[in-house]
C-alpha cells in the first residue's frame, strides 16, 4: 500500500475549499458552508469624528430628554422626597413600639393612629380658636390702621404713597383672599389641591414606613458584597440622621409655639394668643429666617394693639431666640445632626432658592448627609494615602 492510500487525505486550507461544496463543511457557520456568513470586519473607531460627534450629540439629547421630563414632575417628585423625609422622621417612634415587641406593621398601625387622632383632635379643638381670632384680627386691622396714622413718619409715607387707604381698602374689602388666589374658582381648585397632596403625602408617608427596612435592604444589594456591610452602616447612620433631624425640628417648633402661648396669655393678647402661637409654630419650623418672620408677626401686632406690649414682645422674642439657638436646639439636635453654622446658612439658602419652604427644610438634613459621606468615604481614602 503506497503512502498516498495509507493516509487519509490531508484536509484542505479554508482558502483552498470550495464555497459550494457542500461536503467540506457543516451545519454551524464553518468557511464555506451554509450556514458561513462572512468574516466580521475590524472594530469601528471609536476615535473617529462621526463616532465622537454622533455619540456625544445622542448623549446630549437623552440628558435633555431626561432633565425636560424630570422637570415636567418635579411636583411628584417633590411629594415623594417629603414623603421619604416624613416616613424617615416617624420610624424612630416605629422602631419604639418595635423594641417592645411589636411587629413592624403594628407599629406602623400604631403610630399612624396616634397621627391621625392628634391631627384630629387639632383640627376641632383648635382650628375654630384660630378661625375666630383670625377673624378678630382681621376686623381689628381698620382700627390698628387708623393708629398708624398718628405717627409722623407713618403720615409722611402716607401723604406721599396713599399707603394707609390702600390697605384699608384691601383689608376690608373682603376680597384679598380672592385675589391672592385668582377668584372663588381658585380659592376652591387651591384647596383640593393642598388636600389632594395631602392625602398623596399620607398614602406614601404609609407606604414608605411600612416598607422602610424591605426598600433599604434592596438599595443596599446594590452595593458590592465586600463593600455592602459599610455601605449599609453609613445608610441606616443617614437615615437615622434624617429622622432625628425632623423630630428635633418638631419639638422645637412646639416649644417655640407653647411659650409663645403661654407669654401672649401673660401680657395679655390671650383674644389672639392661639392664632399668633400657631403661627409661630409652623414659621418656627422653616430654617433660620421662619422664628425671626413668626417674632415679626406678633410683634407687630402687640404694637399695634399697644406700643407697651410691642416692646415686651421684642424683649421676650430677642432673648428666647438666643435661647433656643444655644440651649434648645443643640441638645435636640445634638444627636441627629452635625452641621457647621456656615453649612447650614448656605444649606437653606440653596434649598430655599432651588424649591422654596420645602428646599429649606430638606437643606439642612441632606447637608448632614452629604458632609457624613464625605467625611467617612473622601477624606479616610485621602488619609489612607
Amino acid at each position: 500500500m503506497t503512502k498516498e492510500m495509507a493516509d487519509p487525505p490531508a484536509s484542505k486550507k479554508p482558502e483552498q475549499l470550495d464555497d459550494g461544496d457542500p461536503s467540506e463543511t457543516d451545519d454551524q457557520g464553518a468557511v464555506g458552508g451554509p450556514g458561513y456568513l462572512g468574516e466580521p470586519g475590524p472594530p469601528l473607531d471609536h476615535k473617529a469624528p462621526f463616532y465622537v460627534g454622533f455619540v456625544g450629540a445622542t448623549g446630549a439629547l437623552v440628558a435633555y430628554w431626561l432633565l425636560t421630563n424630570i422637570a415636567a414632575i418635579g411636583s411628584t417628585l417633590i411629594l415623594i422626597v417629603v414623603s421619604l423625609f416624613l416616613a424617615a422622621g416617624l420610624n424612630p417612634a416605629v422602631s419604639f413600639f418595635e423594641h417592645r415587641g411589636l411587629r413592624r406593621a403594628y407599629a406602623v398601625i400604631v403610630v399612624t393612629a396616634c397621627v391621625l387622632i392628634a391631627v384630629a383632635l387639632f383640627v376641632v379643638a383648635i382650628v375654630p380658636v384660630i378661625t375666630d381670632q383670625v377673624r378678630a384680627i382681621t376686623d381689628q386691622a381698620p382700627d390698628w390702621l387708623d393708629r398708624l396714622q398718628h405717627n409722623k413718619t407713618v403720615q409722611d409715607l402716607d401723604d406721599e404713597y396713599d399707603i394707609i387707604d390702600k390697605i384699608r381698602s384691601y383689608v376690608t374689602g373682603g376680597d384679598f383672599v380672592g385675589t391672592l388666589f385668582g377668584g372663588a374658582l381658585g380659592i376652591g381648585l387651591a384647596v383640593l389641591g393642598a388636600l389632594f397632596n395631602a392625602f398623596v403625602v399620607l398614602v406614601l408617608t404609609l407606604y414608605f414606613l411600612s416598607s422602610l427596612t424591605m426598600t433599604k435592604g434592596a438599595f443596599y444589594r446594590l452595593a458590592p458584597a465586600s463593600r455592602r456591610d459599610r455601605v449599609t452602616r453609613l445608610g441606616d447612620r443617614i437615615i437615622e440622621s434624617v429622622g432625628g433631624y425632623v423630630s428635633g425640628a418638631f419639638i422645637v417648633a412646639l416649644c417655640a409655639g407653647l411659650s409663645s402661648l403661654v407669654f401672649l396669655f401673660i401680657v395679655g393678647l390671650g383674644k389672639y394668643a392661639v392664632a399668633l402661637a400657631f403661627v409661630v409654630f409652623l414659621l418656627d419650623v422653616i430654617p433660620m429666617i421662619g422664628a425671626t418672620i413668626g417674632a415679626f408677626v406678633v410683634t407687630a401686632i402687640a404694637f399695634a394693639e399697644d406700643p407697651k406690649i410691642g416692646v415686651i414682645c421684642i424683649a421676650f422674642y430677642i432673648f428666647y431666640q438666643q435661647f433656643e439657638n444655644y440651649v434648645i436646639y443643640p441638645r435636640v439636635m445634638s444627636k441627629s445632626v452635625d452641621v457647621p453654622g456656615a453649612v447650614t446658612v448656605i444649606a437653606a439658602l440653596v434649598g430655599a432658592a432651588l424649591l422654596g419652604v420645602v428646599g429649606a427644610l430638606l437643606a439642612i438634613p441632606t447637608a448632614a448627609a452629604v458632609l457624613m459621606l464625605t467625611r467617612e468615604v473622601f477624606v479616610r481614602r485621602q488619609d489612607a494615602r
